[in-house]
C-alpha cells in the first residue's frame, strides 16, 4: 500500500454525521497534520437520530449537519458535504453510486475512507444496514464508476473527468489488517465526538469507553500497554 507521505487528498465517505468520528478521527487528524487534505461527505443528515421527541426531524437534520462540521474542524476538516438521503433507508443504488462518484471527480482523492460494507458478527453496531450500503456504493463508486470515462455519462457534461482513487481503507468491518497508532490524538477525537452532544450527551464516560475499544486495537496490532488505535481493512483500487 501506498505511503502516506504520497497521499495530498482523501475522501471520508460516511452514512451520518458522527460515524468518521467513532471510526477513524483519531487517524484524520493525524493526516490533516500531515498536511493531507481531507473532505467529509456525509451521505444522510441523520435525521433519524437523537433522542428529544421534543424537536422535529428536519431540526435534528439541521443540528446534526452543524454538529458535523463542529467535529470536523476538531480534527482540521473544513470541507464538509451532504447529499441528504434519508436516514435509516439509504440503499445501495445507482443514484448513490453516482452522487458518490460525482464527489469522486471533483475532490480527486488519492485514499478514500469509508465504512464496511460486511456485517461483523462479533460487534453488530458498526453494521447498520445503513453503513453496509454506504460503504457498498462508495467502492462501487471508486471502481468502476469514478474512473470509467463512460458510466454515469452525465458527470462528464457536467465537466468531471474521470478519475482513478489509489487504495480504500474500510472502518467498522470484520477483517481490519491495518492499525494506525491515534495515542497522540485521542484528544482530539475525544472533542470531536463530544460536538455530537445530541448523539453523545448520554453517555456517562465517553472517554472511557472510546479508551477501551482503541487499546483492543492496539492490542490486535501488537503496540505496547498504554497505546491506542484505530482499525481499517485497506483495498489496493489500481
Amino acid at each position: 500500500m501506498i505511503d502516506d507521505r504520497d497521499i495530498e487528498r482523501a475522501l471520508v465517505v460516511t452514512a451520518h454525521p458522527d460515524d468518521a468520528d467513532f471510526g477513524a478521527a483519531g487517524t484524520i487528524a493525524g493526516w490533516t497534520e500531515r498536511g493531507i487534505r481531507v473532505t467529509y461527505l456525509v451521505v444522510t443528515d441523520g435525521d433519524a437520530g437523537g433522542f428529544d421527541d421534543g424537536i422535529t426531524r428536519e431540526q435534528m437534520a439541521e443540528l446534526r449537519r452543524a454538529e458535523q462540521r463542529a467535529a470536523a474542524a476538531e480534527v482540521g476538516v473544513t470541507d464538509v458535504r451532504f447529499l441528504g438521503y434519508p436516514d435509516g433507508r439509504v440503499e445501495a443504488t445507482l443514484e448513490l453510486r453516482r452522487d458518490i462518484a460525482r464527489v469522486i471527480r471533483q475532490v480527486r482523492p488519492d485514499r478514500v475512507l469509508t465504512q464496511s460494507p460486511e456485517r461483523d458478527y462479533r460487534r453488530i453496531h458498526p453494521s447498520h444496514p445503513d453503513h453496509r450500503a454506504v460503504g457498498s456504493a462508495a467502492l462501487d463508486a471508486v471502481y468502476p464508476d469514478a474512473r470509467n470515462p463512460y458510466a454515469f455519462p452525465e458527470l462528464r457534461e457536467e465537466g468531471l473527468d474521470p478519475w482513478t482513487v489509489r487504495e480504500v481503507w474500510l472502518s467498522g468491518g470484520p477483517q481490519d489488517d491495518h492499525y494506525v497508532d491515534v495515542t497522540e490524538t485521542f484528544p482530539r477525537k475525544v472533542a470531536a465526538l463530544r460536538s455530537h452532544a445530541s448523539q453523545v450527551g448520554h453517555i456517562e464516560d465517553l472517554e472511557g469507553m472510546l479508551r477501551g475499544w482503541l487499546t483492543a486495537n492496539a492490542r490486535a496490532a501488537g503496540l505496547p500497554e498504554g497505546r491506542l488505535a484505530e482499525g481499517f481493512q485497506v483495498v489496493a483500487t489500481v
